[in-house]
């Protein structure tokens, strides 16, 4: 009887510990979302200049690709979750320094659309792919759809000897380099 009390005492403590967190959806959302784009805006500028122009294959995106389509996505996911789309440009750029610039601009943007309340997070939008949704379902969908480009691009700077910044900081924390 006494580990059931533990038990129990344990559990309700823990599950008043979740209820009393603000906004729980929204924070995990916007959480997801700045490893990503952190991730990715890292990336971007590990890469060297030369690699931007760099396709593991003739079919394959090139890291200058994958760069401005993600800063375009993004751009205009958020900015339309945020009143009115826009475009980052991106797609029309050629230089790395560019290319991030247009990345952060998309990144402050999104910054903006993922700062909200779980209340406003359920809110059904139109618009998108796919029909009406929520709010959430639609930056989830953003993050999830940012961390598949951010894995083509691990795979350029892994290929051109760069170690990606999610397995950097990994690797950092493992005490290697």
């Amino acid at each position: 009887m006494k580990r059931f009390s533990i038990f129990f005492t344990g559990l309700v403590l823990g599950c008043a510990a979740l209820y009393s967190q603000t906004d729980p959806l929204s924070t995990e959302a916007k959480q997801a979302w700045t490893r990503t784009i952190g991730n990715v805006v890292a990336a971007a500028e590990k890469m060297p200049d030369d690699g931007y122009a760099y396709k593991p294959t003739p079919e394959s995106m090139s890291f200058r690709d994958i760069v401005a389509h993600t800063a375009d996505s993004a751009m205009g996911s958020c900015s339309a979750l945020n009143g009115e789309r826009k475009t980052a440009g991106a797609a029309q750029m050629q230089t790395k320094a560019e290319l991030v610039g247009a990345l952060k601009a998309a990144q402050a943007e999104c910054d903006k659309a993922y700062t909200l309340t779980d209340a406003k997070a359920v809110e059904v939008v139109t618009g998108g792919r796919g029909g009406p949704r929520s709010r959430l379902s639609t930056l989830w969908g953003n993050t999830v759809h940012i961390e598949h480009e951010y894995a083509q691009m691990a795979v350029h700077l892994r290929v051109k000897g760069v170690v990606p910044p999610s397995s950097d900081r990994a690797g950092a924390a493992r005490g290697g380099k």
